[in-house]
């Protein structure tokens, strides 16, 4: 799933390319897709895209007011492409926007699932308490945040710092590659508990956040478009077996049915390794 990093970068690119674009056209191309009936999007018709922004790992497209947010979700891609020549759309394909002079946007999505989502708001009036509503329950973006306020983030709810930095409530932004290298590059077990976090290992993940943001966004920077996540810098997502970049230790793994905690002994545990379920005795 896109992160905060990647998402950032893909928002400037939609506003250096498309700012001042009149909307032509948009076209849900899957049922699913819409999560909002109301207000019509089709009032973002004939209307310039005046900014794209981002709020934790949703995209925010505003049309002089109508606003489209998005979220790619696992398997989401929010890509350019030539306007549509024919009726028929290309697999995969959940949304079109079309612009007077200008290519296209096509969301797709890949796999089954259909979780993708696209929200419109109605922001002419002001703030749309629709779209407030939606983002009630998101924690302030990552990147955002003082060592202090993180340190009060990551306090106000006790679990493994690996979990807690994941869950969009106490913090938006960060993802399961994100959260594998700052629990390395901060030298911390991805299971330490939050509640029992130190001031001194708080300046630890704080500091680690702000290098691995900077990191990525200038490698992300420097691509067209959003890429796979095997193309994304890391010191150890995904990476077991691997040589650990600075101690040279094998990289380990704990494996979940929906993501893998990866992480190095050496310099993260203490040399133990964590146990590969859940009512093992973690380290703490």
């Amino acid at each position: 799933m896109p992160e905060l990093p990647e998402l950032e970068a893909h928002a400037a690119r939609l506003r250096a390319g498309w700012v001042g674009a009149v909307l032509t056209r948009f076209h849900p191309l899957s049922f699913t897709v819409m999560k909002t009936v109301d207000p019509d999007p089709n009032l973002a018709t004939g209307r310039p895209l005046t900014d794209v922004g981002r709020r934790g790992k949703y995209l925010i497209c505003d049309f002089d007011g109508i606003a489209f947010v998005v979220h790619l979700m696992q398997g989401g891609r929010l890509r350019t492409t030539p306007p549509a020549k024919g009726p028929k759309a290309p697999r995969g394909a959940q949304a079109r926007w079309s612009f007077d002079g200008s290519d296209d946007w096509l969301l797709t999505e890949a796999g089954k699932e259909r979780r993708v989502g696209v929200w419109v708001f109605d922001r002419r009036h002001g703030p749309s308490s629709a779209e407030a509503e939606l983002f009630a329950d998101l924690g302030p973006d990552a990147e955002t945040l003082t060592a202090a306020r993180l340190g009060e983030r990551l306090r106000s709810r006790s679990g493994r710092l690996h979990n807690v930095l994941r869950d969009q409530r106490v913090i938006a932004g960060i993802g399961r590659r994100l959260a594998n290298d700052l629990c390395h590059e901060a030298k911390l077990s991805p299971f330490v508990s939050t509640g029992r976090l130190t001031d001194d290992q708080v300046l630890a993940v704080h500091g680690a956040l702000s290098h691995l943001v900077e990191r990525d966004l200038a490698f992300e920077t420097t691509q067209e478009e959003l890429v796979n996540t095997a193309k994304r810098p890391t010191n150890v997502h995904r990476r077991m077996g691997d040589p650990c970049p600075n101690c040279g230790e094998a990289i380990r793994e704990v494996t979940y049915a929906s993501h893998v905690v990866n992480y190095c002994p050496t310099c993260q545990t203490g040399g133990r390794l964590l146990a590969d379920n859940t009512t093992s005795k973690f380290l703490k």
